[in-house]
């Protein structure tokens, strides 16, 4: 896979997209988040219809132009094809990465969870081209009974992993935060709350790109 993480991604929950005119808020919010540079974007919609899913999916794909941003599907990668999106993001319970890279095949992303106190056993020989780690902090956004592990439990699961595997951090991040987690050996962080529950925010992604980078 030739795609380059970008130091920053959000993770858009379906949770704060409004019951009623879903698409249009979509649309704008696709836009606007294209124009403050967004180049990875990963969707999650665990309760939704595959109706509503499909159509979110294609909101999000028509503002955000496939030749500029990767966008990624959590769990449904049975869904990823119909989409049009670039990959899927699978956790423990749903499908297991071998399986949703045979789905795919070789050129859509596949991210999968890695672990949070120590690597996941045998996450490293799978076919996916990142791990989530985490929750870094706190979070309120997905429901975890794991403990946050902090920047120091980043740098051990990078020195678990070595220097090779993408590793993203997820979970509770802030802007103050990004930086100590990075510098403890995560590629990326990934970031939901801190950004979508915000007034503007592709404002505020245009703030974490440019503090970053």
């Amino acid at each position: 896979m030739g795609f380059v993480f970008p130091r920053v991604y959000p993770i858009l929950d379906a949770s704060i997209v409004p019951p009623t005119g879903r698409v249009e808020y979509l649309l704008r919010l696709g836009g606007s988040l294209a124009e403050a540079g967004v180049m990875l974007l990963e969707y999650r919609n665990k309760s939704g219809t595959d109706a509503e899913l499909l159509a979110d999916a294609e909101a999000l794909r028509s503002a955000l132009p496939a030749n500029a941003v990767k966008l990624i599907l959590d769990d449904r990668a049975d869904l990823v094809s119909a989409t049009g999106f670039d990959g899927v993001h699978v956790d423990s319970g749903d499908m297991s990465p071998s399986e949703a890279r045979d789905l795919l095949g070789p050129l859509r992303i596949v991210g999968t969870f890695g672990g949070s106190e120590a690597l996941v056993p045998g996450i490293l020989s799978e076919p996916a081209d990142y791990v989530a780690i985490g929750p870094a902090y706190a979070t309120t956004t997905k429901q975890t009974n794991k403990l946050p592990i902090g920047p120091e439990g980043v740098r051990r699961l990078r020195e678990q992993a070595g220097p090779g595997p993408v590793l993203v951090a997820a979970g509770g991040i802030t802007l103050d935060t990004a930086p100590a987690v990075l510098a403890a050996g995560a590629n990326a962080v990934a970031v939901s709350a801190a950004i979508f529950r915000t007034p503007d925010p592709a404002a505020e992604l245009r703030r974490w790109i440019a503090a970053l980078a």
